[in-house]
């Protein structure tokens, strides 16, 4: 092997090296992965489910408790737009998708009912807001979700319709303050 090619090998080497390092000190990790996901956030996109595959989960009680503590109940949102978004303060696809969904509230928040479905201690999830900046709120399921909307991997967001028909189902970081999703609810408010 010529001295160029060598030099060549020694350095593809120590760069895998130091990307298996990153990955395996935890400092490192979380940020490496966020910052993949938050890429792959921009490719991943919401589509509306087609209409005969829609399950409707109008009336359906599904009881919260909110990080002020206050009780809300699924069925009370009847008549509005809701997002559903599941996720964790751990979970480096959420992490990347999150600055999108505050973006989203802060213009749709009067508008849609926002619920922050997370198993997170509360005071967990405060240092998070507080240390990111969000000021959504975040709630933790007292009772059973409804079967549409069971969910075994985060992140995972649902966006109902007015009806109570779940029109997105999306699993996996997304760029969810996209102009695809703004023309989305739009349409939706404007049912």
């Amino acid at each position: 092997m010529t001295e160029p090619k060598k030099n060549k090998a020694k350095f593809y080497n120590i760069m895998a090296i130091v990307a298996i390092a990153l990955f395996i000190i935890p400092q490192t990790r979380t940020p490496i992965q966020v910052l993949l996901h938050k890429g792959l956030s921009y490719i991943n996109g919401s589509s509306l489910i087609d209409k005969e595959d829609q399950e409707n989960v109008a009336n359906v009680s599904w009881e919260l408790l909110s990080e002020t503590n206050e009780h809300f109940d699924l069925k009370d949102a009847n008549g509005k737009v809701v997002l559903i978004n599941f996720w964790a303060t751990w979970c480096p696809p959420c992490i990347a998708e999150m600055p999108s969904l505050q973006e989203l509230y802060n213009h749709y928040n009067t508008e849609v009912v926002f619920l922050f479905v997370t198993n997170d201690e509360f005071e967990t999830v405060q240092k998070f807001k507080a240390k990111k900046e969000f000021n959504f709120e975040v709630f933790q399921p007292i009772s059973k979700p409804p079967e549409a909307l069971m969910t075994s991997s985060i992140p995972r967001t649902f966006i109902i319709d007015k009806s109570g028909a779940i029109v997105v189902d999306e699993s996996g970081a997304v760029n969810w303050n996209s102009t695809a999703v703004r023309k989305q609810l739009d349409d939706l408010l404007s049912e």
